[in-house]
């Protein structure tokens, strides 16, 4: 994978919250499943209790999320001539190009615009209208207030703990983050959930298609990524290799719902799967790189 070093790196994207005081208490940490924040790291996070971290949204919170940050800092660091060398800022730029990818893909896949949302960088822990969260849930999305909130040291835990060191593990975790973005906006989520509530017992059958889905979504970003440009019209990527998609399969496979249960020490139990299986989320993110069309992504269909 290389980034093109002439790419303007949109900071506006980015809503910096670092060092801003957190969001306030914990309260009493639950585990939230499937798109009740959209979560790749709620399967992250039962490791995370087992090696001294804990759940993060706290659902009797429902309240907060009007933070701003303060990009000042990360505007000038991300302006420089070194820019891509910073985890953050070339954070910043994988979201700016999985938007450019979702402001011409949603349009011609589903009839519908795409409304751009700002990813959060946070430290330890913040305040969302979902409630408040802490390092330990992992990447999320929020639906309540449209925005996608990351500690960058998860990057830490997914090479050091699960062994997925590789570069492109990155953009695959926002890319599934953005997905669930799209879910949002095309009414998907909250369909998802009407379903739930109807039929409690497939309650978590529906979450891995809901995860599985937002897989496939992230793999038709990473098909289209070297298309993407920022406003000014420069490509983004200048290559994506067949080693980098092996990096995302890789870190698909790896929090697996059985991979994780195994990695616990607890038997592979599929009725708790919430987010899918190695295997199948292996192949909608291969699915959706090999397609490169998001319509192809239909977990919900007959048959998938």
């Amino acid at each position: 994978m290389e980034l093109n070093e002439n790419a303007r790196v949109d900071t506006s994207q980015v809503d910096d919250r670092r060092g801003s005081g957190g969001g306030g208490g914990m309260g009493i940490p639950i585990p939230i499943g499937g798109g009740r924040g959209g979560i790749v790291g709620i399967i992250i996070a039962v490791l995370v209790a087992l090696v001294g971290g804990g759940f993060g949204l706290n659902a009797a919170t429902n309240g907060g999320g009007d933070e701003q940050g303060d990009n000042t800092s990360l505007e000038q660091k991300c302006s420089a001539q070194d820019a891509l060398k910073q985890l953050d800022c070339r954070n910043a730029l994988y979201v700016n190009s999985i938007q450019a990818y979702w402001r011409t893909a949603m349009p011609e896949a589903f009839g519908e615009q795409y409304r751009p949302s700002k990813t959060v960088f946070f430290s330890q822990n913040v305040s969302t209208a979902c409630g408040a969260a802490d390092s330990g849930v992992g990447p999320f999305y929020c639906p309540a207030d449209d925005l996608v909130y990351i500690d960058l040291s998860f990057y830490k835990l997914l090479a050091d703990q699960l062994g997925a060191e590789g570069e492109f593990a990155q953009p695959y975790v926002l890319a599934h983050e953005y997905g669930h973005h799209v879910q949002d906006l095309l009414g998907t989520e909250a369909q998802m959930r009407r379903q739930q509530q109807r039929d409690p017992q497939n309650a978590n059958a529906l979450s891995v298609k809901l995860e599985l889905q937002a897989d496939c979504y992230a793999g038709a970003w990473a098909k289209n990524a070297t298309g993407t440009a920022d406003d000014r019209g420069q490509k983004i990527f200048t290559s994506i290799t067949e080693q980098d998609i092996s990096q995302a399969i890789d870190t698909a496979e790896k929090i697996g719902d059985d991979a994780i249960q195994q990695r616990s020490g607890r038997p592979v139990n599929p009725d708790e799967f919430t987010h899918g299986s190695s295997e199948q989320r292996k192949q909608w993110f291969t699915k959706g790189f090999t397609t490169g069309d998001p319509k192809s992504c239909d977990t919900f269909g007959s048959g998938a």
